[in-house]
């Protein structure tokens, strides 16, 4: 199955900041959309959500910070639920224990508070939630900017593992094209509201056409890092 959105756009005080946009995104594709601070990828991206969930498909969105998803004053386990309940999904142990374990937090305490948790166990436990429902499409929206280098590659790493063999797309939004080329297959480029250049990873890291994909990938000395 594809899953397609036509002619996205979005106008803020009568100044385009997304220009129409269309997109096909194939079932299990790993998909970067990468481009400078304030190249419109968040807003592509919610655009995105927003599209493909009219059409009643099943797309889960991980933020930023896990502060924009987790209530400071509720347990875990009341997320769990809650998260459960707005798919309108019975409880189910060991899917639970599953999501958990391939996350590596299947030791934590579910009684616990967001801010008695790493940050890295915070956000691994988002991106837990947001695969509750077996989604078509997950975008992540710059998912490990609040995380330290390290901790950040290994929560992508254990992602990529458990989606290895699952028929769920993947939209990582993010500046960091080191991040995106490690985990993508195919790039999207965006610079001042606009697509400028759609195309495999390699193909973009080996030879960029336009000046923005020429900019990102300029600087290449993060290919040799472990991380």
């Amino acid at each position: 199955m594809t899953l397609q959105v036509f002619d996205l756009s979005a106008i803020r005080s009568g100044q385009a900041i997304l220009h129409p946009t269309s997109l096909s995104i194939e079932l299990g594709t790993r998909i970067g959309l990468v481009g400078s601070s304030g190249s419109g990828k968040s807003t592509l991206g919610h655009a995105i959500v927003d599209a493909l969930r009219a059409q009643n498909k099943r797309v889960a969105h991980v933020p930023q910070s896990p502060d924009e998803a987790l209530d400071p004053l509720r347990s875990f386990k009341f997320h769990w639920h809650e998260a459960e309940r707005a798919l309108d999904l019975a409880h189910d142990v060991s899917k639970q224990r599953t999501l958990f374990s391939a996350l590596k937090i299947e030791d934590a305490d579910l009684r616990k508070r967001p801010w008695s948790w790493s940050r890295g166990m915070q956000q691994r436990f988002v991106i837990a939630m947001a695969l509750i429902g077996t989604p078509d499409l997950i975008v992540l929206d710059e998912p490990t900017s609040a995380l330290d280098p390290i901790v950040a590659a290994k929560t992508m790493e254990l992602l990529r593992d458990h989606l290895a063999d699952k028929d769920v797309a993947m939209l990582l939004i993010t500046h960091d094209l080191g991040l995106a080329t490690q985990h993508v297959d195919r790039l999207i480029v965006l610079d001042k509201g606009k697509v400028v250049e759609d195309a495999s990873t390699h193909g973009i890291l080996v030879a960029p056409k336009s000046p923005a994909a020429k900019s990102l990938s300029t600087h290449r000395s993060w290919l040799s890092l472990p991380c």
